[in-house]
């Protein structure tokens, strides 16, 4: 056996979304937001499923808090709920949505956790959906107004801020194949969605550097490694394109200051009605970032083929033995590749701020949830993390998704990625193996033997 130590200063956390967990979906004067429209709409979600009340983390933040600080959890990562702030997305500030914050905040730092915030995580104001949502150009100048009360209301609290998450995820699921909030198909509108995300992404930034705000500032994104499926140059070329589609088309502008110049060209050629690019639009993207939050779960195994359309690419079936419960492969070496090609193609400070799978998670009858299948996931991943780092890779720290079972978005509560389980009907928390297992990582930093 070997150990796989990390620096004494390497964060360790977990992570969390304000939909995912809160509840209390109209409390205390929240608005409405396109996820309570999606999923109070029948056929939207597994099951019918709502985030009406979740885990009810609105009311038992102490408790969670509580457990995070039993298992080591140095940063947390939450996300804040828009219509909680301001319930027209604009407007009047609810100051009971600020002050549910605060305290979160503050209970956070008493226990000695790190909190980690993330501005958007997919819950628009319904209000302003109503006005074209992402759509609408208006709609990243509103965010950049919500982002500068949230950085002044929590001045001095927060280290880490992070704008959007997983804008392909908002873009290419809510607006493309609309599978998710707000249920759009049009591809052509989910690249003027992108737009429109990564300019409220750098108005957010230009504000917080205005304002003269403590802490770093960065985006998160989704990074499924995408290999061709055979040596073939048309395999090759089309997982060019996926990368392309779902990894250089959001990030490229962010730290290159343009677009991918050859999909910009394949999109043209596909008939595809392009973002419209106003003066200094480039210039707002490119704001410059602290650091690139990377979610990884697995990688896509790409052919030419014509199931996804502008890209014209299929999806082949992956070299592997093992799947999640969400039917994704489970190839940890996709981590490390990914890790390394953010280094090579971009060089930024980069912290993992998701990484974890969903298994059947059973409570047995001592009242435990042994859920080795999740562990060797952790584990197997970790070493790869491990390896990027050696190999030169400047990754600061690891928050596992998640750290509670959750509202799955159109998954319901079908899937549970959490190290905590949750049994919705009592909300009674039963602590995993794989979250003893990780708080003892945490502990060690990786250096006991045994946990390898």
């Amino acid at each position: 056996m070997r150990r796989y130590p990390f620096k004494e200063d390497f964060l360790w956390g977990a992570s969390a979304a304000a939909f995912q967990i809160e509840g209390a979906w109209d409390e205390d004067g929240k608005g409405e937001s396109i996820w309570d429209r999606y999923c109070h709409n029948p056929g939207n979600v597994a099951n019918g499923d709502t985030g009406d009340v979740a885990c009810d983390h609105y009311h038992r933040y102490r408790e969670d808090i509580a457990l995070m600080k039993e298992l080591g959890i140095q940063v947390q990562r939450l996300s804040i709920s828009w219509p909680r702030i301001f319930p027209r997305g604009t407007g009047k500030i609810n100051q009971k949505g600020l002050a549910f914050y605060r305290d979160v905040i503050d209970c956070m730092l008493e226990n000695g956790i790190q909190p980690f915030v993330v501005l958007y995580h997919w819950d628009l104001p319904q209000k302003l959906q109503d006005a074209g949502g992402w759509a609408n150009r208006e709609t990243a100048s509103w965010f950049a107004d919500y982002a500068q009360v949230m950085f002044e209301a929590l001045r001095g609290k927060v280290r880490f801020w992070a704008t959007i998450l997983e804008p392909q995820v908002i873009a290419y699921n809510g607006n493309w194949m609309g599978n998710m909030a707000p249920g759009i198909k049009d591809f052509s509108t989910a690249l003027q969605v992108a737009h429109n995300l990564l300019r409220g992404h750098g108005l957010a930034v230009k504000r917080f550097r205005e304002m003269g705000m403590t802490g770093e500032i960065g985006i998160i994104n989704y990074f499924p490694t995408a290999y061709p499926a055979t040596e073939a140059e048309e395999d090759r070329k089309a997982a060019v394109r996926h990368d392309g589609a779902w990894t250089r088309w959001f990030l490229d502008p962010v730290v290159k200051g343009r677009y991918p110049e050859d999909m910009w060209r394949w999109y043209q050629e596909q008939g595809v009605v392009l973002p419209e690019l106003c003066p200094g639009d480039r210039e707002v993207i490119s704001q410059k970032i602290d650091f690139l939050g990377v979610n990884y779960y697995y990688s896509d195994f790409v052919k030419a083929g014509t199931d996804i359309w502008p890209t014209m690419v299929s999806l082949a079936k992956p070299p592997v033995e093992q799947f999640t419960q969400m039917g994704w492969p489970v190839y940890p070496e996709g981590f490390y590749d990914a890790l390394m090609r953010v280094q090579r193609d971009y060089g930024i400070k980069m912290i993992v701020t998701e990484n974890g799978g969903a298994f059947h998670d059973v409570v047995n009858w001592k009242g435990e949830v042994n859920d080795d299948a999740r562990v060797n996931y952790l584990h197997d991943h970790l070493i790869q993390l491990h390896r990027a780092i050696q190999d030169g890779a400047d990754v600061r720290g690891y928050l596992v998704w998640s750290i509670m079972d959750n509202f799955e978005w159109a998954f319901g509560y079908e899937k549970r990625f959490g190290i905590v389980y949750i049994d919705y009907p009592t909300q009674k928390r039963i602590v995993k193996e794989s979250g003893r297992w990780y708080g003892k990582v945490i502990r060690s930093r990786g250096t006991k033997e045994e946990l390898w």
